[in-house]
């Protein structure tokens, strides 16, 4: 099972090294990575294996959203079902 990772905010040093570090934490694999800064927005897409991950998706979730709010950073993660869900309709 995947998830799909999005960020976006002010650029600021770290980013990817924190949301990858919370990710470990729980055991989610990052598998492809794309980010991109204009002016001083910072835009990142993940796409994370979550197959294995500790306790449950939602702790993964609340643990990323939490670093947004820490970082000043907008974090959404989305179950993969759901990510598809929203594109074949």
């Amino acid at each position: 099972m995947k998830a799909v990772v999005t960020v976006v905010g002010r650029d600021t040093v770290g980013i990817l090294a924190k949301v990858s570090a919370a990710c470990a934490e729980h055991n989610a694999n990052i598998i492809d990575v794309t980010q991109s800064v204009m002016q001083e927005l910072f835009t990142m897409v993940m796409l994370i294996d979550i197959t294995d991950i500790k306790g449950d998706f939602s702790e993964l979730q609340n643990t990323l959203y939490a670093l947004g709010d820490q970082i000043g950073m907008k974090i959404h993660v989305m179950h993969e079902d759901i990510f598809n869900s929203m594109h074949n309709i």
